[in-house]
C-alpha cells in the first residue's frame, strides 16, 4: 500500500458526506481521510498503485470537487 496526498476544496463535513459514495467505489483505495481543519483541507488516500489515483482524482471531481496530488 502506497500513501498519497491531493490538495482539495473539500471543506465541512457535508462536503465530506457528498464525496463518500463516490471515492467507496474507487477499487484499489485501501483508505482515505480529510483534514477539514487544515487550510489546505489535505485529502490523505492509502491505494494499492499508483494507478488508482487518477481514479481517486475523477471520483471527487465528480462528487463536484477538487483534488491535485501533491505527495
Amino acid at each position: 500500500m502506497t500513501k498519497r496526498t491531493f490538495k482539495s476544496n473539500i471543506k465541512c463535513m457535508g462536503c465530506v458526506a457528498s464525496v463518500t459514495p463516490h471515492l467507496e467505489k474507487v477499487e484499489g483505495l485501501a483508505s482515505w481521510n480529510v483534514d477539514i481543519t487544515d487550510p489546505n483541507k489535505w485529502l490523505t488516500v492509502e491505494v494499492e498503485t499508483d494507478e488508482v489515483l487518477d481514479a481517486v482524482q475523477d471520483a471527487v471531481e465528480k462528487a463536484g470537487f477538487k483534488a491535485e496530488v501533491v505527495g
